[in-house]
């Protein structure tokens, strides 16, 4: 494992489900770097998940990652839902099938490599990197009008 990784990441619709956008940050040996994208149509939650997943996917070496994000769906599905949801062979508790789980399913392999710990941070409550993505991700939707 590489040296310790931090990530911020984000996404967002304007109306959800519409227009979406995604970013992350990745701090890394003292360097920034920010990606970001978008989708012509999408949700909220697939733009959170799609934030993360580009973010592994971009580190070059297996990594001791903190990703942090404001998404409790991200946070909570990864960290507490997860079990659960391959116990049940991709069931939700209400026994109908997970949402997104195309994406649930790239995170999961886009996770192996590296040691990650989840955690929330609220979002616009001052945190300047989870304002930075935020801003990211509206500049990315910006590049579908």
């Amino acid at each position: 494992m590489t040296d310790s990784i931090v990530i911020y990441t984000d996404g967002g619709c304007d109306p959800n489900p519409g227009p979406g956008g995604w970013a992350a940050l990745i701090l890394q040996d003292g360097q920034k770097t920010e990606l970001m994208g978008a989708d012509p149509d999408t949700t909220n939650n697939r733009m959170e998940l799609t934030a993360a997943i580009r973010a592994l996917r971009s580190l070059k070496a297996p990594s001791t990652v903190t990703l942090y994000t404001d998404s409790q769906y991200l946070q909570k599905g990864i960290d507490e839902w997860m079990s659960g949801w391959l116990a049940r062979n991709w069931k939700a508790s209400t026994g109908k099938p997970v949402l997104n789980q195309d994406l649930w399913k790239e995170l999961l392999e886009a996770k192996k490599p590296h040691k990650v710990t989840w955690q929330w941070v609220k979002g616009h409550a001052g945190n300047v990197y989870n304002t930075r993505v935020d801003a990211l991700v509206h500049q990315a939707r910006q590049t579908l009008k």
